[in-house]
């Protein structure tokens, strides 16, 4: 987590949602993750198991979040692909 504060402004957008950004960083770590912020808060989730591996959201927003990684699971894991490839990441449609 780039230093439990702040997004990196290099870490590109995955999608945005009721004021939570989904962001991926191009040299990243396993296991496979994506990280999410709302406000004051961060945190990692992991894209296998939909947990919460480093951080901390509110937790009706943890909540949204796994909700919404779970209707796009594979798309976050062919984004995690794309960036151990060097490639661009694509865009996932937000939580309605």
């Amino acid at each position: 987590m780039n230093n439990g504060n702040l997004i990196n402004i290099h870490m590109p957008q995955v999608s945005r949602f009721f004021g939570i950004i989904i962001s991926m960083f191009y040299d990243e770590h396993n296991p496979p993750h994506f990280h999410a912020a709302y406000g004051e808060y961060r945190a990692e989730i992991g894209i296998i198991d939909l947990t919460l591996l480093v951080g901390k959201l509110p937790s009706r927003v943890l909540g949204l979040v796994i909700e919404w990684a779970s209707l796009h699971q594979v798309e976050l894991l062919e984004n995690w692909n794309h960036i151990e490839n060097g490639e661009p990441i694509e865009k996932i449609a937000p939580l309605e």
